[in-house]
């Protein structure tokens, strides 16, 4: 049995690839290359950065905290290495994709049978020094939630202009 943290993470992380899904797929490119302004990211983007942290961060520094604790710092994680990794794809690839090491990776996080003693082991992060793998857990799941937030802010703000006086009225317009 999970314990009720894992159970609450989990009730969000299993329905963000749906989520991003049924937000993204078959919009046209106009939406989900929307930007905030240089330097910001568009939806593609940020579906390519959540594959890249499927990849490489939760679940890989999940196991390093489990196998080596604060003994075997996480390596460093490449915030960008979506620009190059999705490069040539189509969103709906990229969100079938993210869908399916998502799943796979929840999977086995649930393998793993954590016991809430496991919550509180530690590991080393780069930069941030120790760090709890409930604090990890707790770091994806609002990760996830900061994401869907961004994507729909950059989506909304693709019609500041247009929805002129109303503007005022919108605070994501601000």
């Amino acid at each position: 049995m999970e314990t009720p943290f894992l159970e609450e993470s989990l009730a969000i992380l299993t329905r963000t690839p749906a989520t991003f899904d049924a937000l993204l797929r078959d919009l046209p490119e106009a939406w989900t290359a929307a930007t905030e302004g240089p330097g910001t990211w568009s939806p593609y983007d940020v579906i390519g950065h959540l594959i890249h942290g499927e990849r490489t961060d939760w679940m890989p520094r999940l196991k390093i905290i489990l196998e080596h604790g604060v003994d075997r710092p996480f390596e460093p994680f490449d915030r960008e290495a979506q620009f190059s990794q999705s490069a040539g794809k189509s969103l709906n690839t990229l969100l079938d994709e993210f869908s399916a090491l998502r799943r796979q990776c929840l999977q086995n996080l649930r393998a793993l049978h954590l016991q809430p003693a496991d919550l509180e082991k530690k590991g080393m992060h780069p930069a941030l020094g120790p760090v709890t793998l409930r604090q990890l857990l707790a770091t994806w799941t609002a990760h996830d939630l900061a994401h869907i937030l961004q994507v729909s802010r950059v989506m909304a703000k693709r019609y500041k202009s247009e929805v002129g006086p109303w503007a005022e009225y919108q605070s994501v317009m601000r």
